[in-house]
């Protein structure tokens, strides 16, 4: 597991180390003094746990947890005891006093990699393909040549990076065969690929210099789903 500390203090970070570096299955990618210095490391690194202090200049452990709900697991460490009760309001593995004892620290990190494996064993890896059966013939479609789709009654047209492929389907059925990060329905006729749209103006979406209509209910989250500034 990657982990890294979280801790201004330079003392309390050397204590931690030498006994993190002695558990075998933790690698101590990066040691931090602030909550800043972290964000910046969980952006250029995959971290699994986070060895949290509470007290700290300028954005305190909590608030750290408060205004970050996607984040690794984390493990507080303090030598103020009155911030349990808050603490585990935000699902923390464990609350370490310091300065940490060695058997506390491993029934914490072993409760870490626990849940860690846990949550390993429930990612279910996206499909890449599915087959259609079109003029009696089923053949391979790889998700990833998926540029849109377009509703025509009772069948669909799926327009892949060389070809349009005219099956008998509904919209509804084939958004369970799509990965929901990579794909949104903008239209009541239409579903694209986010990652093949060129350009966005007006209430419409240009793939592959093709325009598909945005309906007026769709377009906020369309926004935030491409990220727009």
């Amino acid at each position: 597991m990657n982990c890294i500390i979280v801790d201004d203090n330079q003392m309390a970070r050397a204590a931690l180390r030498h006994q993190v570096q002695d558990v075998g299955f933790l690698k101590l990618v990066a040691e931090c003094v602030g909550v800043v210095e972290a964000s910046q490391v969980l952006v250029r690194e995959k971290i699994d746990l986070i060895f949290l202090d509470v007290q700290m200049p300028e954005i305190s452990g909590l608030e750290f947890l408060k205004n970050t709900p996607d984040r690794p697991l984390i493990i507080l460490v303090t030598s103020r005891p009155d911030f349990a009760a808050e603490a585990y309001e935000y699902n923390v593995v464990d609350y370490l006093l310091k300065p940490v004892r060695k058997d506390r620290l491993l029934k914490a990190v072993t409760r870490a990699y626990e849940m860690h494996a846990s949550q390993e064993k429930t990612i279910i890896p996206e499909k890449e393909y599915f087959f259609i059966r079109e003029k009696g013939v089923s053949t391979k479609l790889t998700i990833k040549d998926i540029l849109y789709i377009q509703a025509m009654g009772d069948y669909l047209a799926i327009y892949t990076i060389e070809n349009k492929h005219v099956v008998h389907h509904t919209m509804v059925a084939l958004e369970n065969h799509l990965p929901p990060s990579g794909f949104m329905r903008v239209h009541r006729s239409y579903i694209v690929a986010l990652d093949k749209i060129d350009t966005v103006e007006d209430g419409t979406v240009y793939v592959n210099q093709t325009p598909i209509p945005v309906s007026d209910a769709q377009r906020s989250g369309l926004m935030k789903r491409l990220n727009l500034l």
